[in-house]
């Protein structure tokens, strides 16, 4: 069973604001605040403590260990209960962060809520993200999925254009969150995109041309 406590992480400037933030989301149990130069010790009580819910301030969120420490806790079978929340320490921004699942699920917004079913795109599939190529992971009428080789940066506005040989589309979007990750051709990071003002219909329909 969980320790109805919260754990919180984050510059330590930010903590007193994070702590309040996560108290009104966690009203009940202990409030546990690290930050963010220990994330060890920080990983080391919610193994021991297995809390409520884990939130993260979205700055650290998004560094390699702040992504380090989001895949352990996800990994951990015994820390299943334990809500991963990433927040932003002077707004309402507030991200729900899902577990691994088999089946596709839908796309997130900045606050979490599921709004449209998302496709997942065939590997081969690249779009042009502020005219440099980033490889396609998945794609809905209100968002994508990409990963660059440079990196983006939450908030940012981009140009994301969708180039094949029945269309030409182009579209707006604001970066919802990033995370750094290596692989075998080297560093890249893996962004999430939320469109501006999209036409649904032409993005469904290539998505359904290039679903995997």
């Amino acid at each position: 069973m969980n320790d109805p406590c919260t754990v919180v992480i984050g510059a330590e400037d930010f903590l007193p604001a994070l702590k309040q933030r996560a108290s009104s989301m966690n009203g009940s149990g202990e409030l546990l605040a690290f930050s963010d130069a220990e994330p060890l010790r920080a990983l080391e009580t919610i193994t021991k403590r297995k809390p409520a819910l884990v939130a993260l301030e979205r700055l650290f969120a998004v560094t390699p260990r702040g992504v380090a420490l989001i895949n352990r806790i996800k990994a951990d079978p015994t820390l299943r209960q334990s809500e991963i929340r990433v927040l932003e320490h002077n707004s309402d921004y507030s991200r729900v962060i899902p577990r691994p699942s088999a089946a596709p699920e839908p796309s997130l917004d900045q606050r979490g809520t599921r709004r449209a079913p998302r496709v997942r795109i065939a590997d081969t599939v690249t779009v042009l993200v502020d005219a440099k190529l980033a490889a396609l992971v998945d794609l809905s009428t209100v968002g994508a999925q990409v990963i660059v080789s440079e990196g983006l940066k939450p908030n940012q506005r981009a140009d994301i254009a969708f180039n094949d040989a029945v269309a030409r589309l182009k579209c707006e979007a604001t970066v919802v969150w990033t995370s750094f990750e290596e692989s075998d051709a080297g560093p890249r990071f893996r962004a999430g995109l939320d469109f501006v003002e999209p036409d649904a219909a032409a993005l469904n329909a290539y998505a359904q041309r290039h679903k995997a």
